[in-house]
């Protein structure tokens, strides 16, 4: 019966959070002729991508009830790592793909320990490790950009169009369609859900949660690792002062698209609508000249709508 009614809550807020994106497709399709060109809905796709893979690696970590804060300079980190393997070592792009999801599972590892077994509040473990992973950028690579200009097809994993699609957004969509997978037909995913829910009958229930918790940050820190990597790719750098700020919108693109901040809901698909959301309204708001500033204040606002509605949701339940 809960599984029937979350499934049914899940659904609906998924349909509301597409029925939003499609409204704001056609009011900025009204107020601007440039909206709707094929660069602008490229430019879109290529902003969405590295937000929507943070997005889904986090919607993860909010299901089970946390929340993670180092998510930005966590991704400039692996692009990072990533930039000391291929251009101070000298190895293969593989390998420093590999290096950069390792480094972010790392990380997610540490703030799985830090949470389940020293048990410090998520918000104080992961701001921990934003500023630990803040300054470990700026020492490795030695306070200035690492680029790939060097490197040959480095550059296009992100930019490469394939049937007329970036191949940085078919990364962002794979990357859904396996998180999708782990999410709703995994025991991963089905741990996910019944930690979120209630962790206390969870562990009653004979579900080491804590082994399970740490898991599971580790396998969102390997997904901001792969968004190091398309980052890198779009700047052709791994740039140490970037990060900060990546957060907001990919907990807001999580919680738009149907994930309670209170833990045992959430869906993938829901996500990547709501990532999409983001960057429509971010990309709408600039191509009518609205001020930096004043799109900050309209983000902030429905992220807070977003959070308000899902509480007036599990009110009337």
């Amino acid at each position: 019966m809960a599984n029937k009614k979350r499934s049914n809550s899940k659904t609906t807020q998924t349909i509301l959070a597409f029925a939003g994106l499609i409204a704001l497709i056609i009011i900025f399709s009204l107020f601007s002729p440039n909206f709707l060109t094929y660069n602008n809905l490229v430019t879109i796709l290529l902003m969405t991508a590295v937000n929507g893979i943070l997005a889904v690696g986090i919607t993860f970590i909010i299901v089970t009830g946390g929340i993670d804060l180092s998510i930005g300079t966590v991704m400039t980190f692996c692009s990072v790592m990533a930039g000391v393997f291929i251009t101070m070592l000298g190895m293969p792009v593989f390998v420093g793909i590999i290096a950069a999801v390792i480094a972010g599972a790392l990380c997610g590892f540490v703030n799985g320990v830090s949470i389940a077994k020293l048990k410090l509040p998520p918000f104080i473990a992961t701001l921990g490790m934003m500023n630990i992973t803040k300054g470990l950028n700026l020492i490795v690579s030695g306070t200035k950009p690492v680029y790939f200009t060097d490197i040959p097809n480095f550059g296009s994993i992100a930019t490469r169009p394939i049937l007329g699609i970036p191949l940085g957004v078919l990364v962002f969509f794979g990357t859904a369609l396996v998180a999708s997978f782990i999410l709703s037909k995994t025991i991963i995913g089905r741990y996910t859900f019944a930690i979120g829910s209630n962790e206390d009958a969870a562990r009653l229930s004979g579900i080491n949660t804590d082994a399970w918790k740490i898991g599971i940050y580790s396998l969102s820190g390997a997904f901001f690792g792969i968004a190091g990597i398309v980052m890198a790719s779009r700047l052709n750098s791994a740039q140490p002062a970037l990060g900060p700020g990546y957060e907001m919108d990919a907990i807001a693109a999580a919680v738009i698209g149907g994930a309670s901040l209170s833990g045992g809901e959430g869906s993938i698909l829901g996500t990547v609508i709501g990532a999409f959301i983001i960057t429509v309204l971010t990309n709408g708001l600039r191509i009518l000249s609205v001020p930096q500033e004043w799109q900050m204040v309209v983000t902030g606002l429905i992220v807070i709508g977003a959070v308000y509605l899902d509480i007036a949701r599990r009110k009337i339940k």
